[in-house]
């Protein structure tokens, strides 16, 4: 583990005793604002285009060396409350070029205004559209971290059940996939786990759920048959409070017969892709990323 890495958690845990565990959204998103003035934009060379992929509104990010018949459709975390495509705009064009694709970015609805199964039918409208602009299945990946990491599995079960045709990859950074809440890590790693309180966790989940069944797949691919799914990459920091949501998903998907690999990173904060500019780690699981979506696009 690299110093900056340690600096980062030091920076993390810090801010998360001054925040608390009680914010309310409003509050998440008004922080949120104010970090995002903050965050690098992308390179010259980077070209990012706003769309509106059948009423879902995204942006589509290339670079040079981005294949115009490659496409990564990327959904954002923030617990399904908070979050946009301008909030990743440090991360999204390194994707592109790690994994030379057009990435899709899209902006889906938020809860608790528009609460499940609201995200989902986003993300299927954005990944149908794609089919329809002429994006072959072979050729596409679908990502996403945290809220968005859930979201890109329960996409997958989604589209198998529907009858669509599946994309040829998959990476889930850190995902939420189980909103009832049942992982040990919750509770195990609540204190180690330097970037997230885990007290909000269950009014999070109430808040995108609004009464829904918190094992029902498509909020929780968890609890879903995985049977089918194409090839998937995950990535977990060991101290997360959601650690076990990763290493459960990706044993369930292996008993299914699923190609997964998983991989759990010493010490890595939530989604420490977003700490790219910084730290070397989030550049080599940007890499790993790259490498993975290649062997299979």
């Amino acid at each position: 583990m690299s110093l900056r890495a340690e600096l980062v958690r030091l920076g993390l845990r810090w801010r998360l005793k001054r925040r608390g565990p009680t914010d309310t959204v409003q509050q998440a998103r008004q922080r949120l604002a104010f970090v995002e003035r903050f965050v690098p934009a992308p390179p010259a060379e980077a070209v990012t285009q706003a769309v509106n992929g059948d009423g879902v509104s995204a942006y589509r990010i290339a670079m040079p060396v981005s294949d115009w018949k490659r496409h990564v459709l990327y959904l954002h975390g923030g617990a399904y409350t908070i979050g946009s495509p301008s909030c990743y705009r440090h991360v999204t064009w390194r994707i592109a070029a790690a994994t030379r694709a057009l990435v899709l970015a899209i902006d889906y609805r938020l809860a608790p205004e528009h609460p499940f199964p609201a995200a989902v039918e986003d993300a299927e409208r954005a990944y149908r559209w794609l089919l329809c602009e002429g994006a072959e299945p072979a050729k596409i990946a679908v990502m996403g971290d945290s809220a968005g990491g859930g979201l890109a599995l329960a996409l997958l079960l989604k589209l198998r059940d529907a009858g669509v045709a599946l994309p040829a990859a998959a990476v889930a950074l850190s995902p939420w996939t189980d909103l009832a809440l049942t992982g040990a890590s919750l509770t195990l790693n609540a204190k180690a786990d330097p970037m997230l309180h885990a007290a909000p966790v269950p009014g999070l989940a109430k808040n995108y759920l609004a009464g829904a069944d918190p094992r029902n797949p498509y909020a929780s691919p968890l609890y879903g048959d995985p049977t089918g799914l194409p090839p998937t990459l995950i990535q977990v920091g060991s101290d997360e409070i959601l650690r076990d949501d990763a290493i459960r998903m990706a044993d369930r998907m292996r008993s299914a017969g699923c190609t997964i690999e998983i991989e759990i990173w010493p010490r890595m904060p939530h989604v420490w892709h977003l700490f790219a500019p910084v730290l070397p780690e989030a550049r080599r699981a940007i890499a790993r990323i790259g490498s993975f979506v290649g062997q299979h696009l």
